[in-house]
């Protein structure tokens, strides 16, 4: 890097940022900073952000030591016009600034010559940051002080070297002053503060700190660890991308573990076991080789213990196994009662205020399926009572304790009441697809409710004047 520019180094140190906010802070605070630096005049050659669940860090190569000095000619109003207009033409224009007349083609002019030297760009960048942490579009924030403006949680410091020794001080507000040449390591393996002198320097002094910066280098080990532990228990991990990039967003040193689950409730629906221990524990799910859930789970703590892990696997273990107990007794309770059983108590579920209530709409919904089920191939019988059953199952405790489960578990309990497999099917297809990674329903009877049920609620909020954004 040539000798007249240098590297920026930021970090925002706070107490723990939520893992669904990460990734779309470290662009905010890229773009912000940058664009920071560009409105200042201030090129640079590159900027890449980094994220923990308790630091946003930003590295900025190449940015000069100043802003660039300008030397132009500005030309203003005809010697002739109006006292304003050149009072105008006059007050524009910096201090220092030496005006003439000129003879043009055109006429006399007013001619400026500007001559500035450019500011030193530490001054700028402090500023820079000020702006940027006052003005940081987090989804929620909270006050943590007076005078500075929101942040997700409180900060608790701010680093900003600018070259190898030149820290930028930064005051959000009178009295509180920031290392702003140090940063700590992990909160309880490595709490010392350390000084830095570069973007590299930072980096390897965290890691040694036990704090790995980098989100992706943090799934990487999760999933190797994961796929370990595995494989040495001739298992297979189940895939989950999302859920690896989540628990990525929680810990800074991954230690990853296995536990086991209690046999006594793997007769649960599949589905039931991987929802509590991912959407609750933040558990990944293992499987067997016929590809059935093992009663085996992987948990990422964010410290290591003398132990190595059996008190906190055994924790984790008795924390599972009372959710699975909840789980279990909801799933006893829901089969005493026939899902065709709960259908009227839809009618004190409100849908919408100006569209009734979800059994006015699953009314509605029945006389569309059985309509539409001769051009979608199903039989007509099939779609009008899938229609009708299709939301039974918001009136189950299971569903009650697990909405993601809404449709799912409706599927389940029309097979325990006998109910023909493309019924109970449709239950389970008709919310489909859920997203565009979603695949679309596909059985005739589930495509007939599916669409019913799409067209009924289309059809009711245009009607209502409530149109779609999306």
């Amino acid at each position: 890097m040539p000798q007249n520019k240098k590297e920026l180094l930021l970090e925002l140190l706070s107490e723990e940022i939520p893992a669904r906010m990460q990734a779309r802070a470290t662009d905010d605070l890229k773009r912000l900073v940058c664009d920071g630096l560009k409105e200042a005049g201030l090129e640079f050659e590159s900027a890449e952000a980094f994220v923990t669940p308790r630091r946003l860090a930003l590295v900025v190569d190449g940015i000069p030591e100043k802003q660039p000095d300008i030397d132009e000619e500005r030309r203003g109003p005809r010697a002739d016009a109006p006292v304003h207009a050149v009072k105008g033409f006059k007050g524009s224009l910096p201090k220092g600034a030496k005006v003439e007349k000129r003879q043009t083609e055109k006429g006399e002019f007013f001619f400026a010559v500007v001559k500035q030297k450019g500011f030193p760009s530490d001054i700028l960048i402090g500023q820079i940051v000020i702006d940027v942490v006052r003005k940081f579009p987090w989804p929620k924030s909270m006050n943590w002080g007076e005078g500075h403006g929101p942040w997700v949680r409180p900060i608790h410091n701010i680093l900003c070297l600018f070259g190898p020794r030149a820290s930028i001080a930064i005051t959000l507000e009178p009295g509180r002053d920031f290392r702003t040449t140090e940063t700590m390591g992990h909160p309880f393996l490595s709490p010392k503060w350390f000084a830095v002198k570069n973007f590299a320097d930072y980096k390897a002094k965290l890691l040694a700190a036990q704090v790995m910066l980098d989100p992706a280098e943090r799934a990487s080990v999760i999933e190797a660890e994961a796929q370990k532990l595995a494989k040495k228990a001739k298992l297979k991990l189940k895939h989950d991308p999302g859920l690896l990039a989540e628990v990525a967003g929680l810990v800074e040193w991954p230690v990853v573990k296995m536990g086991s689950i209690d046999k006594a409730f793997m007769d649960l629906p599949p589905e039931v076991l991987t929802t509590v221990m991912r959407h609750h524990q933040k558990y990944f799910a293992l499987l067997d080789k016929k590809g059935k859930l093992a009663p085996k789970f992987i948990v990422v703590a964010n410290t290591e213990t003398k132990d190595r892990g059996k008190v906190m696997v055994a924790g984790n273990e008795r924390v599972l196994r009372a959710r699975l107990a909840d789980a279990k007794f909801f799933w006893d309770q829901d089969r005493k009662r026939t899902l065709e059983s709960r259908v009227q108590e839809l009618a004190g579920r409100v849908f919408h205020a100006q569209l009734g209530t979800v059994m006015d709409k699953v009314i509605r919904v029945e006389e569309l399926a059985s309509e539409l089920a001769e051009s979608c191939g199903a039989n007509s019988g099939d779609a009008r009572w899938a229609a009708r059953l299709c939301k039974a199952d918001l009136s189950t405790g299971m569903v009650a304790e697990f909405p993601i489960l809404q449709g799912v578990m409706g599927r389940y309990h029309a097979l325990n009441d006998g109910e023909n497999a493309d019924v109970a099917t449709a239950i389970a297809e008709h919310y489909g697809p859920l997203g565009p990674n979603d695949n679309c329903p596909s059985a005739p009877v589930s495509i007939a409710v599916a669409l019913a049920d799409r067209i009924d609620t289309l059809v009711g909020f245009f009607g209502i004047k409530e149109f779609p954004t999306g």
